[in-house]
Parts: structure tokens; C-alpha cells; sequence
């Protein structure tokens, strides 16, 4: 997948929390799918498309939305990263 990046707004402001210019910024957000061992999955072998959010909070709702799937696809537990950083995890998605 290509990388994305966000535009700078017109007026030159930088989005986001400055931590980045906004022109720069790269779409990183991004979780790792993980087996009942803790082995990483490809999202490809359980026929899942992980996609990449330019912001936490798009990655956790993606998340939400999908975390059913993903369980009855195998998947017992998720790690959040921004780029190579890790976030937090691994979460499990058992409610037990």
C-alpha cells in the first residue's frame, strides 16, 4: 500500500497536536493481529484488511467496529502502533 499523507491546510497552520508538520504527517496508526500464542498473523491469512489511520482515535474506532470478526477469525489479541511505536498492548479480545 502506498503511503498516504495529509495535506497542509491553506492557511499554513499545522494540524494535529504539532508534534509533526502537517505536511508530513504519515497515516501510521496502524494494529498488529496476534494468535493465541502471541505469534503475529497476517491480516491477509485471515482474510482481513488492517488499515493504516492517520490518528489514534480512527484506529481504535476501526477496532470497534471489527474486533467480533476478527475474533472468530482467530485472532485472540491486538497491539496498537504509531509508525514502529508501540502504543499499548497486546489486548485481548476474548471477554473473558
Amino acid at each position: 500500500m502506498p503511503l498516504r499523507t495529509r495535506r497542509k491546510p491553506a492557511d499554513g497552520s499545522q494540524a494535529g497536536n504539532g508534534a509533526r508538520p502537517a505536511s508530513l504527517a504519515v497515516m501510521s496508526w496502524h494494529w498488529r493481529l496476534e494468535d493465541p500464542a502471541g505469534s503475529t498473523l497476517e491480516p491477509a491469512t485471515v482474510g482481513v484488511d488492517v488499515p493504516e489511520e492517520d490518528n489514534q482515535g480512527d484506529a481504535e474506532s476501526w477496532l470497534g467496529e471489527n474486533w467480533r470478526e476478527l475474533l472468530d477469525r482467530g485472532v485472540a489479541t491486538v497491539t496498537l502502533f504509531d509508525g514502529d511505536r508501540k502504543v499499548y498492548g497486546p489486548m485481548g479480545l476474548s471477554a473473558t
